[in-house]
């Protein structure tokens, strides 16, 4: 056996700092009080309810990950957040429409005592949404210094021991990296100088890792994908994680173009079309911030059926993806795949999908295994790119000069051994000699 990585043990109250105070963060924030009360279980998330395979099959060993790692407990976890809507996170679930009002009723006294801190908002990044509670400064650095101060205050009065911040906001606008984000002196002339290529994402990142505090971006956004940011969560000794949540059709897409790439079976096209009428998909709504979620959902297949490698079976492969702003449907998202296939000898196929899902329902689990992953990082000396994660992602971080790996197959293998290597276990590659020689 290997040396286990040294982590200090979780001990004390975990903050969580969700940027955001809609659908997905009080979906999030019910449920882990409604699992704490004992009202609800925590399906969809590995830290909770997820095994992992230690040593030969034949020798049984398969703990809960949460038996394996130390992370934090769900009884130490303290919300806190922004929002620009003034609503306390009882009457925002309710308004979101996510969870049954017989759920929240259960646990409303604790929901209405999280009420959102002024946030940062711009709405040349989000065009579709506004509201009143909202900082002000004569420029970004005063907002970013804002920020540091709630994060101050809000760990000083809950005697909280470290923190994590989480993007569960809106989609920005599509940007691509700009002077101002090359290194962090040039990122604070920027924040000092309002620079328009640092949109308010980018202002929470950056206070998150002044602090000293993990980051997690939730949204296909730039915000801490940048060498400036990348330079100060390194400086700062801060895991990073992004971006974009893998919640719906891109979830399916994971899973069955692997599959359809195993079996060395041609696509010719992939339709897909999604309808969504909650507050994402009236921001989605927007052009230009519908460039930013497309560019994030279409890359998927590119990296998956690698067409370099296999010219005959997907060079020509067209991808389109549509969202449509439709109310009625609220947060039950429904995605539609259309995928047209090539077998043997040439003959055309197809495959339908229709995926009725809950786009917060899916999101939550997420969200509490990304805090609690990157909490444990922070407490393994861990920095930088936490690549290991990238199952979580629509659009994984990675290093310079890397592909990313959307394989939902490969990203499981790799978050596990990245846990087994954290306890000086052996990593598993699935080759099976041992059992036959």
């Amino acid at each position: 056996m290997k040396q286990p990585v040294e982590i200090t043990q979780p001990t004390g109250k975990l903050g969580i700092l969700l940027v955001g105070l809609g659908a997905v963060s009080t979906t999030f924030i019910a449920g882990v009080m409604a699992v704490r009360k004992g009202i609800a279980s925590p399906i969809g998330s590995l830290t909770q309810m997820g095994t992992i395979r230690l040593g030969r099959r034949t020798e049984g060993r398969s703990p809960l990950v949460k038996d394996l790692v130390p992370l934090a407990s769900l009884e130490d976890l303290v919300f806190g957040g922004w929002d620009i809507f003034e609503d306390d996170s009882y009457s925002a679930a309710h308004t979101a429409g996510v969870l049954d009002e017989s759920l929240l009723e259960q646990i409303r006294p604790e929901l209405e005592a999280i009420t959102p801190w002024p946030a940062v908002f711009d709405r040349r990044y989000v065009k579709r949404l506004d509201g009143p509670n909202v900082k002000r400064g004569s420029n970004k650095m005063e907002l970013a210094q804002q920020v540091r101060e709630d994060i101050r205050r809000f760990k000083a009065e809950n005697g909280l021991a470290r923190l994590v911040m989480i993007w569960c906001g809106s989609t920005e606008i599509f940007m691509t990296p700009s002077p101002a984000h090359q290194s962090i002196e040039a990122f604070e002339a920027g924040l000092c100088a309002n620079d328009l290529t640092i949109p308010s994402s980018m202002v929470y990142a950056y206070a998150a890792l002044k602090e000293g505090i993990p980051f997690a971006n939730g949204a296909p956004n730039l915000t801490v994908d940048v060498p400036a940011l990348m330079e100060l969560a390194q400086q700062q000794g801060c895991p990073v994680a992004g971006k974009d949540f893998k919640t719906g059709q891109t979830l399916i897409k994971t899973v069955i173009a692997p599959g359809l790439k195993a079996r060395l079976i041609g696509v010719r096209g992939w339709y897909s079309t999604n309808i969504l009428g909650n507050r994402d998909g009236e921001v989605l709504d927007d052009p230009e911030s519908f460039k930013t979620k497309e560019e994030s959902k279409k890359s998927v297949l590119d990296y998956i059926l690698q067409p370099d490698l296999y010219p005959q079976l997907y060079k020509d492969l067209c991808h389109v993806v549509r969202i449509n702003y439709y109310p009625p449907r609220g947060d039950n998202k429904e995605g539609w795949d259309n995928i047209d296939l090539v077998g043997w000898l040439g003959y055309p196929m197809q495959l339908k999908i229709n995926f009725l899902c809950r786009d917060s329902i899916l999101a939550a689990p997420i969200v509490l295994d990304l805090v609690l992953f990157l909490d444990l990082a922070a407490r393994a000396g861990w920095s930088g790119i936490q690549e290991w994660l990238s199952f979580y992602f629509k659009s994984p971080m990675h290093a310079p000069g890397l592909y990313p790996e959307h394989d939902l197959f490969i990203q499981l293998m790799k978050l596990k051994n990245t846990l087994r290597y954290l306890k000086g276990e052996e990593l598993i590659t699935h080759l099976g000699r041992e059992y036959y020689d």
